[in-house]
């Protein structure tokens, strides 16, 4: 029997910036800690967008021009709080049934000043449906969300 809390990942990470910092590397250079290789297009990345708005998306666009629209953005609200969708299948192919789509929130926590608490609960991933499973342990272990954090922080701590 599957719970709620099966059905969820939490990941966080301390950064030594300000929350307005945390929050704009997060958000505006987000293809900057994306792996490349997570790509579901046929030409390599050439950059990751985050779209700025609620109604947005991130996406990859590739070398040949092609994009991919793999989350829309659900909550915009600097510097606090992101929230946007997951539209990848098990299979990992872009999902466009909304119903079997999961969320990945993002919270900014101001511990003094220069230091920020960033937050991140991807959940309601049981919703993909059979073989949700293998979505939850991709972005539990290494090359998931650990990842993106480790290299997240490398990129705030390297950001002017």
């Amino acid at each position: 029997m599957t719970t709620a809390e099966d059905a969820v990942i939490r990941r966080q990470v301390t950064v030594n910036a300000s929350i307005e910092k945390a929050f704009a590397v997060f958000t505006e250079q987000f293809g900057d800690f994306k792996p490349k290789e997570h790509n579901l297009m046929g030409s390599p990345i050439a950059e990751t967008r985050f779209d700025s708005h609620v109604g947005g998306h991130i996406y990859d666009v590739a070398e040949d021009g092609s994009e991919c629209r793999w989350a829309r953005v659900l909550a915009y609200e600097p510097p606090a709080r992101v929230v946007f969708s997951w539209d990848i299948s098990p299979y990992w192919q872009i999902e466009s049934d909304e119903a079997k789509t999961s969320e990945v929130e993002v919270n900014f926590i101001a511990e003094s000043p220069e230091r920020t608490r960033v937050e991140l609960e991807h959940r309601h991933i049981d919703r993909h449906g059979p073989g949700w499973e293998g979505v939850r342990d991709g972005i539990a272990e290494e090359g998931g969300w650990p990842t993106y954090l480790v290299r997240y922080a490398d990129v705030v701590g390297s950001s002017i």
